[in-house]
């Protein structure tokens, strides 16, 4: 089985996305009889690997994401490579590309709901082009195969647009690099922590729609008993005594040494389709405190972490509190075995190539994790 995977989604400091698409194409490369094809926008055309890079002009203030143009190029390397099954995994011209292959190559198109447009038009265009970008989505999404969303709550936004044939597909984690194995006990006097303080951590772009200034509110509430640590790019400057700020892309290997090292993971954001970080911290050992919004009840039950009101600097402050007098190591491992159990990215692989089998009309063969 030949599947081929096409995006825009997919820059040097991108999140999820990327995160599932590498995951899945370093598995799906070890399996017999599978082989994948990656294509991605890039300055030049190159392939590596299975990597196709199709030239695309950089984005303005894009975060380094590049923005295709033109539908030939795509359409040409999907024509060359003749895929068995093509996934989408933006609304934007690359899914426009795939249908034309299907059409030219008779193959089933599946469509990965990763981001919600709608919901980002509204927040940075306003309520007046919702109901266009809605019906643009249910037009497009209606045309695939089969749609896959990473959470019901995204699921449930397909189906309120007329979209049918909706399967949930969550995304994994990586168990070897998010690991509790990976705690540095010299981390807080590397960073000129206080060693006795509760050290709670946000990892991710510092974007609008993860309120940090929730989190800094939050941390004023705490005092300075409290720690927070934020990583990623786009970080505030201005931040309270008790917030230390690592103010740049970092690895995974980086993030997973920080997520091992702290107490727990905040995360304020309302808007998520899904919440990798939230899988990260789980993987690493600690547990978390999120608010009760978007995919993240999917996510966090009461034994691995609690959620609480959102948009409210003083309820979190307060379900931190709570967390921290109810064992939080011990949730911190019921975290790490429910990673385990529910989220690896070979589990993931393996749904996924039930997907792909439904969508061709054949059998899924029994295949060993790798």
């Amino acid at each position: 089985m030949h599947i081929a995977d096409i995006t825009m989604f997919y820059a040097p400091a991108s999140g999820g996305v990327r995160t599932y698409l590498d995951a899945k194409h370093r598995r799906l490369s070890r399996l017999p009889g599978i082989r994948h094809s990656l294509l991605i926008p890039g300055s030049d055309r190159t392939v590596q690997d299975g990597i196709y890079q199709v030239p695309s002009p950089v984005l303005p203030f894009g975060n380094g994401f590049r923005f295709p143009i033109r539908l030939a190029p795509w359409c040409n390397i999907l024509h060359s490579l003749k895929p068995d099954v093509i996934e989408v995994g933006d609304p934007y011209l690359t899914a426009w590309a795939a249908l034309d292959a299907r059409r030219q190559l008779d193959v089933p198109v599946i469509g990965f709901y990763h981001s919600d447009l709608p919901l980002l038009v509204r927040n940075r265009m306003g309520n007046w082009l919702t109901p266009n970008a809605e019906a643009y989505v249910s037009r497009l999404y209606r045309n695939f195969d089969r749609v896959l969303a990473p959470s019901q709550i995204m699921a449930n936004k397909l189906i309120e647009l007329g979209v049918d044939n909706v399967f949930v597909q969550a995304l994994g984690v990586d168990l070897q690099t998010f690991n509790p194995q990976h705690r540095d006990p010299g981390l807080r006097a590397e960073l000129g922590i206080d060693p006795d303080a509760h050290l709670l951590i946000f990892a991710g772009r510092g974007s609008r729609e993860k309120n940090l200034p929730v989190l800094l509110d939050c941390m004023r509430n705490l005092g300075k008993a409290w720690h927070l640590l934020l990583v990623g790019s786009q970080m505030p400057s201005q931040v309270p005594d008790n917030v230390t700020v690592i103010d740049h892309f970092c690895p995974g290997t980086e993030v997973a040494r920080y997520m091992a090292s702290a107490d727990a993971l905040v995360h304020a954001g309302d808007q998520e389709t899904f919440g990798l970080v939230i899988l990260e911290a789980m993987a690493s050992g600690i547990p978390v405190v999120a608010v009760d919004a978007g995919a993240f009840s999917e996510l966090v039950h009461d034994e691995v972490g609690i959620l609480c009101q959102p948009n409210n600097p003083h309820a979190m402050a307060d379900a931190v509190r709570e967390l921290f007098t109810h064992n939080p190591a011990q949730h911190g491992r019921l975290a790490r075995q429910h990673a385990e159990r529910h989220y690896s990215w070979d589990r993931v692989v393996q749904d996924l190539l039930i997907h792909y089998h439904a969508v061709l009309g054949s059998e899924q063969p029994v295949v060993a994790h790798v």
